[in-house]
Parts: C-alpha cells; sequence; structure tokens
C-alpha cells in the first residue's frame, strides 16, 4: 500500500501525510514540483521527527511517477469530491496507491484518466471537500482494516 501526493501545495499538510505513512508503515510518493521547499518549516513541523522514519520516493514529474507505477504494475486509486464510487465500496490490495491531488487545485484530466478508480469520500450535500490529510487518513485506514 502506497500513498502518493501530486504536486502538493501546503507544507503543514504533506507533513501530516508523511507522519501518518511513517507510522502506518506506508511508503510514500510525492510527485513534482511541490508549491513548497522540502526543507519549509512548517512541513518539519508538521512532520515532526517522523520524516525520518518514511520511505519517501520523489519523481520529477507526473510522467515519471506514472512510468514508474506501470512498470510495476500497480493499482491507482484516485481520491477526488468527482469520484464515481465510494472508497468504502472498493476492495483494496496491498499494491495499491491512493492519489491525492492538489489541496488548490486537485489534478489534470489526463492524471483523472489514467486512474484505475476514482474514488469519492460521501460527505454531507453542499459540503465541499474534506482536508486532503483527512481523507488520506480515512481511506488508508480502511484499506488497511479490509488487508489486515
Amino acid at each position: 500500500m502506497r500513498i502518493a501526493l501530486f504536486q502538493p501545495d501546503i507544507p503543514q499538510n504533506t507533513g501530516t501525510i508523511l507522519r501518518l505513512c511513517a507510522c502506518l508503515n506506508v511508503e510514500a510518493h510525492i510527485i513534482e514540483p511541490a508549491g513548497f521547499p522540502i526543507s519549509d518549516r512548517h512541513f518539519r513541523r508538521a512532520g515532526m521527527d517522523y520524516l525520518d522514519q518514511v520511505r519517501i520516493e520523489r519523481h520529477p514529474a507526473w510522467e515519471a511517477f506514472e512510468d514508474w507505477r506501470r512498470q510495476a504494475g500497480l493499482r491507482l486509486l484516485l481520491l477526488t469530491t468527482k469520484g464515481s464510487r465510494s472508497y468504502l465500496d472498493c476492495q483494496y490490495g496491498p499494491s495499491d496507491i491512493f492519489l491525492l491531488g492538489r489541496e488548490s487545485a486537485g489534478v489534470p484530466d489526463k492524471v483523472v484518466a489514467a486512474a484505475d478508480e476514482r474514488l469519492v469520500i460521501p460527505m454531507q450535500p453542499g459540503m465541499r471537500s474534506l482536508n486532503v490529510a483527512m481523507a488520506a487518513a480515512m481511506a488508508l485506514g480502511e484499506a488497511l482494516r479490509q488487508m489486515r
């Protein structure tokens, strides 16, 4: 199981997700460019001392990530407010990657098209979205519950 962040904007969210990955022994992938330097103090503060405990793979662009993923034969699960299926109705496996988009803009159409599944977290009508770190924790928690 892996989490991938597509061009993350907010260092605090990225740090929080990397801390989640460290605590749950999940590999993290950052698809660049990120909207902040990895040395950003907010990023370091949110990740605390957990950043040294997580395996982080950085990909210089979407195309590099997608080439790596396809060669590895991994399934890409996009968490999106425009998803067609609830994350609760998906069967997860160890070769899955949860992809989360930019906080400010989501992902472009080519990324949506590449996803094997487009999953949504059901919310109350009129609510726009959850925080990306909260969405990552919810989906990863359900996936790990199913697999363990």
